[in-house]
């Protein structure tokens, strides 16, 4: 069975199991933390490591997160290790998240720009966004000072790349290619 697949499944257990429950909200501030925690280089060699008992790897993960999380997502945990599957956690917690976002009606919205953005700005562009998909925005701000200026804005499968960096790569390629006309 692929990765991908793995994932989707334990997270779709997960997300069933939360609503009903009614413990949604908790056990998504719990995949957060968890994606949190993962994403520590260190914290993924202990998942992904072969020679780290399973027993070990519960009681690292115990220890780290254990008192944060609600019951539901602990014996989640515990089933991964008993399972050996605990490299699939990030992934389960991606998974969890978009599920949720998507159950919810959120639309992430990622916005990558050399400066930090005004706070008014950010409103704007979120509203924008928001009146023309229909839905809740969550923005979420990039820095990236290699775009060099203007933005790269990535709302679900849809990409503007107004970058200053793109606008050179175009012209760079027009050069070369001798289509550029003076």
């Amino acid at each position: 069975m692929n990765d991908g697949k793995i994932s989707v499944r334990y997270a779709n257990a997960l997300f069933q199991s939360a609503l009903e429950k009614n413990l949604l909200d908790k056990v998504y501030k719990d995949m957060t933390l968890i994606l949190e925690v993962t994403s520590v280089p260190e914290f993924r060699e202990l998942l992904e490591s072969p020679i780290i008992r399973p027993s070990k790897k519960r009681e690292v993960i115990q220890n780290t997160i254990g008192g944060n999380i609600d019951k539901l997502t602990a014996s989640l945990i515990d089933l991964i290790v008993k399972n050996g599957r605990e490299n699939f956690l990030p992934g389960i917690a991606r998974e969890f998240i978009r599920a949720y976002k998507e159950y919810n009606g959120i639309t992430e919205l990622v916005l990558t720009t050399a400066v930090k953005v005004n706070e008014d700005v950010k409103k704007r562009i979120a509203d924008l966004i928001a009146g023309i998909f229909k839905t809740k925005v969550e923005l979420n701000e990039v820095i990236d000072r290699n775009i060099i200026g203007g933005f790269i804005l990535k709302v679900e499968d849809n990409y503007i790349d107004a970058s200053v960096r793109n606008k050179l790569r175009k012209i760079e390629k027009e050069l070369k290619s001798g289509a550029l006309t003076i």
